[in-house]
């Protein structure tokens, strides 16, 4: 007679958990494409720590082609064209990642100050009254509001 003992019982479940979960380990293979676009979102995260702008805009770029959807692609790929002085295309990649995210911290404080370079302060202040009503006086609300109160 075949009986089954209660550990046996409960372990015939985890079993089956377990050769699933392997037999999906081995169908799962990242593709290239997006070890590359991975790749590159870290290579342009060191490229601005590094301030080499022009490096950060290349990967960010690579990101966003990828990854249409990346608010925070889009948001370092202004930082970085800002930076590089290209404000069409730092306005042009807040915008965007504003468009996917309205409430992307990063992307309103940096276009804030984009604007304030550009002699746009109706602007930048713009952006810091969306930053108070989404987070206060979180750190972004802060640097933007210091960054404007230097402008005067």
């Amino acid at each position: 007679m075949n009986t089954l003992t209660l550990r046996q019982f409960l372990a015939l479940p985890i079993l089956g958990f377990v050769l699933a979960g392997a037999a999906l380990a081995a169908d799962f293979q990242a593709t290239p494409v997006e070890n590359a676009r991975l790749d590159d979102f870290a290579t342009g995260k060191k490229a601005l720590e590094a301030k080499k702008w022009a490096e950060a805009a290349s990967s960010f770029s690579k990101v966003v082609a990828q990854n249409p959807k990346n608010a925070d692609a889009y948001n370092y790929l202004g930082y970085s064209n800002r930076w590089l002085g290209k404000y069409d295309e730092a306005f042009a990649a807040y915008n965007k990642a504003l468009t996917l995210d309205p409430k992307h911290r990063g992307a309103l404080e940096y276009s804030g100050i984009a604007y304030l370079k550009t002699g746009q302060k109706a602007q930048a202040e713009a952006q810091l009254a969306k930053l108070q009503a989404i987070c206060g006086s979180c750190e972004e609300t802060t640097d933007l509001a210091k960054a404007i109160a230097a402008a005067k």
